[in-house]
């Protein structure tokens, strides 16, 4: 064209969790089975929504009024409900009007950073979940600034390091925290969180804490929502439909405004969010309809705790089948439903493979792992998928150092589960000794 028509900061654009389907997909189209570790749909896993919940969504879908637009920053009732579940909490206190609707988080997300100026940074986490890393570097045109997670300290956050990178970068304004974390399973003890805060408030910052898994806990773990320890910092707390009920397709989620009036630039940037979504009339109804018919009814929680038992028991047998695996750091998970498994120092090189019994799939991967500059984590991947059929995501590609692999804690059935992770811990020892 006449002109370059994208940013700089496109490029930083990328989702490799969707990415690694391609190349799966290709395989597959050569007659391969495949076992789907790479994304956390629980519907796609096999999850079911209760009679009772599905019940609900068709009444009200039978409604005139569920088809019509709805306020701007989303359904009058349904903030007013969930501001009372945040009062509850006994902690920083909100009414309906700090809390604005989106279409999904990946909405809310990208608005949070594309209003931001392009100076002002967020830091996050690494690995760091894509739509955030992504979307502050592209607004940035700049790659992401993160945090250390230490996997050989239960994926906690260096809180050191993000003590002197906030200090020693003034274009740092906000902090983000993702807790329960994907993509590590973590989940933050309190003396963290607090913290998060002190920093904040020393640097006069404001926090971001996507709360998406925040009902995902097992283990004996307890996730501490923002307002349960946030005090008087400004800050913004992304909630969810899609994982815990699981409705991934209802595309709703929801931000909360923390201590506003606290700072006028911090107002600013609500004031700009609840404008967005003005401009676009309104988020998805039908789902914010059914928010407070579903989370105030008393199967609710009963139906949480009987997923997060599911998801705990899946975990502890991941524990067992990779737990002792040689040559990998493992974290027994607690929160969301991912684990994410890394290499240790010096064990991957470029020399390493799996046997692939079918040509055409091997001359396909081949093609794959030979191109230049290929991380040596997603060479891996690479391998286990035509090897094995197990489609994971390379940890490198979470915006971090670190070389290894997320999968997911979401399989159904058991004799699947057991044969996926078996497969891994299998393909781990044959790679790292060829």
């Amino acid at each position: 064209m006449r002109k370059n028509i994208l940013r700089a900061g496109a490029d930083e654009l990328s989702y490799e969790i969707r990415g690694i389907v391609k190349k799966a997909e290709e395989l597959r189209r050569l007659g391969m089975k495949i076992l789907w570790e790479n994304i956390g749909d629980p519907v796609q896993k096999g999850a079911r929504l209760p009679d009772w919940i599905k019940n609900i969504v068709s009444e009200l879908s039978l409604r005139d009024d569920a088809y019509s637009y709805c306020h701007s920053k989303g359904v009058p009732e349904t903030r007013q409900f969930l501001a009372a579940k945040n009062n509850a909490l006994g902690g920083a206190q909100i009414t309906e009007e700090d809390i604005v609707f989106f279409n999904g988080l990946g909405d809310a997300i990208g608005k949070i950073y594309q209003y931001l100026i392009p100076p002002a940074r967020i830091i996050g986490p690494s690995p760091a979940y894509s739509t955030h890393s992504s979307a502050e570097a592209a607004h940035a045109n700049d790659p992401p600034i993160t945090y250390e997670l230490d996997p050989q300290n239960n994926w906690y956050p260096d809180m050191d390091d993000v003590y002197k990178k906030v200090k020693y970068n003034p274009n740092i304004v906000g902090i983000l925290i993702i807790n329960p974390d994907n993509p590590t399973g973590m989940v933050y003890p309190i003396e963290i969180l607090k913290r998060f805060v002190e920093i904040a408030r020393e640097f006069d910052l404001f926090l971001i804490s996507d709360e998406i898994y925040i009902n995902v806990t097992y283990n004996g773990a307890r996730a501490y929502s923002l307002p349960q320890y946030i005090e008087d910092v400004p800050g913004i707390a992304l909630k969810g439909l899609s994982k815990e009920v699981p409705w991934p397709g209802s595309r709703c989620g929801w931000a909360k405004f923390y201590n506003k009036g606290r700072d006028p630039e911090f107002d600013k940037l609500c004031t700009t969010l609840e404008n967005a979504k003005m401009i676009e009339v309104s988020s998805t109804k039908l789902p914010q309809l059914a928010i407070p018919k579903i989370m105030g009814d008393s199967r609710y929680v009963d139906y949480l705790h009987e997923n997060n038992e599911k998801i705990g028991r899946r975990s502890r047998l991941i524990t067992q089948i990779l737990g002792s695996a040689e040559g990998i750091y493992f974290n027994k998970t607690s929160g969301a439903f991912y684990n994410t498994i890394v290499f240790r120092d010096g064990i991957l090189n470029d020399k390493q493979l799996l046997k692939i019994h079918d040509p055409a799939v091997k001359k396909v991967v081949e093609g794959w792992v030979n191109q230049p500059g290929i991380p040596p984590d997603k060479r891996f991947v690479y391998y286990l998928l035509a090897a094995k059929g197990i489609c994971v995501v390379p940890i490198s590609s979470f915006c971090s150092n670190l070389l290894g692999f997320r999968v997911t804690l979401l399989e159904d059935d058991e004799e699947v589960l057991r044969e996926t992770f078996t497969g891994i811990r299998e393909a781990i020892h044959e790679y790292i000794r060829s």
